[in-house]
């Protein structure tokens, strides 16, 4: 089983952001402003860390989390969705008037 996938409207989302803006990027965010989301931006824009982690790819983005959060994510799945909003201003799909969202599930190899 995948650890990060997308719903089909996160899908068709991300499939218009790289249409938009070519190679793109998520980052796992743990910050104090938008809580957990997942931020999509343009490949190079963000520098990662050393302890920044690629721990899944969806329609061939990258998914980075800091590895100091790999255990409370450990035994679950990452599903990208997508909902009507901004939620997180620094992520390329507020433009659109939509924000990423994560919805987890139980991974099944315990």
């Amino acid at each position: 089983m995948e650890k990060v996938i997308a719903t089909e409207a996160a899908q068709d989302l991300i499939k218009q952001l790289q249409e938009q803006h070519g190679q793109l990027v998520f980052i796992h965010s743990e910050g104090c402003c938008d809580g957990t989301s997942p931020i999509c931006m343009t490949a190079g824009y963000f520098c990662l860390s050393s302890r920044d982690e690629q721990i899944g790819v969806v329609l061939d983005v990258p998914y980075y989390m800091h590895n100091s959060n790999s255990s409370y994510w450990q035994h679950l799945q990452i599903v990208i969705d997508v909902i009507d909003g901004i939620g997180n201003s620094f992520s390329l799909e507020s433009a659109e008037n939509k924000s990423f969202v994560i919805r987890a599930k139980q991974l099944n190899n315990l």
